[in-house]
């Protein structure tokens, strides 16, 4: 079960970070996404989510 969770996490980690990346970003803060923690990528994806729907 353990092993489980931590794969979903790891598969949403890299969805996000591969989405980021789509969308122009490589960083956070200077470091490279995959060094920032999962907070801080869907964080980041919510605030492009939230600028893409404004400007469209």
């Amino acid at each position: 079960m353990k092993d489980f969770l931590q794969d979903a996490v790891q598969d949403k980690r890299q969805i996000l970070i591969e989405k980021l990346i789509k969308s122009g970003v490589f960083k956070i803060n200077e470091k490279h996404l995959y060094e920032g923690s999962m907070s801080e990528l869907e964080n980041l994806y919510q605030e492009i989510r939230n600028c893409e729907a404004v400007t469209s």
